[in-house]
This record gives structure tokens, C-alpha cells and sequence, in this order.
């Protein structure tokens, strides 16, 4: 196949990916914004490579005709999540989408692989608008662990290595690492709301913040500067010694002196 036919044949998928990201991303950013946990941690994307769609199609005898009926892969989405209890939320909040069709699912997080691999995977049908009009195309949705996806990476790069011919040796201390990745998230599951209550913390602060250090920046084209002075060195000690709740009753306290003075503008506007 020519260059610029797997060039025309790519780009849809290439679409799909760039869409996908920017709607997930804006998940994680919509939670987030609202001071609500994210199940999303991260999303990364790719279109396979040509060499790895030429090796699939040996490996499984595919036609240059039958690719895209058959290798559903070429769009490939990993969501990365914290805890394995988020796998099933994210899951859930793909099924609900109006703008993805579920086509499949294998769950290899209950049927773990006999290499040690586990994910939860999603064939989805996505809808691309191209030059030459809508497309439907095949997208995998991989979704797993922090920890799921450290081994999946280092397993992939030794699967790699080897061919398919991976030592013992190195098979069987792949394996010991996959039944520690399950003890971790074990692990780390059963202390999921202490992390939570802690990173929505960080999150609220973080939200507070941005928005004082807002009010403070529009309140330097109104106020004098000893009052800016004032606010400011108000500000970093609360912000060094407070709480979150000091650091809300200031930023309440900001927005009357702010509204004081957009009054003020406009008395004199009028």
C-alpha cells in the first residue's frame, strides 16, 4: 500500500483520537472545577503504528481490504484511574454518552490474563467528520490502574524484546510483580477515602486560591496600592498559617470590598 493511502486511511482515526482526548480531558477538568473527585486521573491516546498494523495483519492473516473491519485497535484511548473501584465509575460514564456506541467489552480485571495483565477494555463505535463525510470507526478504550498500567508497560516492552519468546526466569518475576500490583491496589484501596478527603482538599484550597488571587489582580485597577499592600500580606498568612475555612471567609470578605468598589464605579460612571 502506498504511502499516502495509509496516510488517508490513518487520519480519521488520528481525528478520533484528538476528539476523544479533548472530551476526556474535559471530564477530569469538569470534576475537578466543581471540587468533585475525578475517577479519571489521565488519558493519553495513539493511532497504531503502520509496523504494528503490517505485524498484526501477518500474525493474523488480514487483508489490506479487511483492516479496518478487523483490527479494532488502530484508535487506541488509555484511561488511567487511582483506584480500581474508579475503573467500573468510568465505565459506567462511557456507557451513558450519547456520542459513543458500545460495540464490546472484556473484562480483564475479574479475569485476569495468565500473563498477569489486567484492564478493563472497550470497543467503542465513535463518529468522525471528515472531507469526504461522516466515518464510523472502531476505537479501544483501555481502562485500568496506576499500578495496572506500570506492569502493562514494562510487560509490553519485554513481550517486545522477546518476540513472544520471553525467558522463564523473566516470566515468572513478571508474574511475582503482577501479584504485587493487585496487593496494591488492594492496598490502596482500603485507604481510598482518606486519599479522596485529602486530594478534595487539595482541590477546594487550590479553587479558593484562584480565585482570591483573581479578585486581588482586578482590585489593582481600583484600588490604592496600601490597601493592595495590606490584602496581599493578609492574604500569605492566612494562605501560610489557615485553614480552608479562613482562607473562604477572606475570599467572602475580598468579594464585598471588590463589589464595594464596582459600586463605586459605577456612581461615577453615571
Amino acid at each position: 500500500m502506498e504511502i499516502q493511502l495509509w496516510r488517508e486511511l490513518l487520519e480519521p482515526y488520528q481525528l478520533a483520537v484528538d476528539e476523544l482526548m479533548v472530551k476526556f480531558t474535559y471530564l477530569i477538568k469538569a470534576h475537578r472545577n466543581a471540587g468533585m473527585y475525578s475517577p479519571i486521573e489521565e488519558v493519553n491516546g495513539r493511532v497504531k503504528r503502520i509496523s504494528s498494523i503490517l505485524e498484526k495483519m501477518q500474525k493474523k492473516k488480514i487483508q489490506f481490504e479487511d483492516i479496518e473491519t478487523k483490527i479494532e485497535d488502530i484508535a487506541g484511548i488509555r484511561i488511567i484511574c487511582q483506584f480500581v473501584e474508579d475503573i467500573e465509575k468510568v465505565v459506567e460514564l462511557i456507557k451513558k454518552r450519547s456520542d459513543m456506541e458500545i460495540k464490546s467489552e472484556k473484562d480483564y480485571i475479574t479475569n485476569t490474563k495468565p500473563s498477569g495483565y489486567r484492564s478493563y477494555h472497550l470497543i467503542v463505535y465513535y463518529n468522525v467528520q471528515t472531507m469526504k463525510g461522516n466515518k464510523r470507526i472502531s476505537v479501544e478504550i483501555q481502562i485500568r490502574t496506576l499500578a495496572m498500567n506500570f506492569w502493562a508497560t514494562i510487560e509490553h516492552s519485554l513481550q517486545y524484546k522477546y518476540r513472544q519468546n520471553m525467558p522463564a526466569n523473566i516470566r515468572e518475576r513478571l508474574s511475582g510483580a503482577a501479584a504485587a500490583v493487585i496487593a496494591l491496589d488492594n492496598e490502596m484501596s482500603s485507604v481510598r477515602s482518606e486519599i479522596m478527603d485529602a486530594q478534595n482538599s487539595f482541590q477546594i484550597k487550590a479553587h479558593i486560591v484562584a480565585e482570591i488571587l483573581n479578585t486581588i489582580q482586578n482590585l489593582y485597577k481600583a484600588a490604592n496600592k496600601r490597601e493592595i499592600v495590606k490584602i496581599q500580606d493578609e492574604f500569605y498568612k492566612i494562605y501560610k498559617f489557615g485553614s480552608v475555612e479562613e482562607l473562604e471567609r477572606f475570599s467572602r470578605e475580598l468579594d464585598i470590598i471588590a463589589e464595594g468598589y464596582r459600586a463605586q464605579g459605577l456612581e461615577n460612571y453615571d
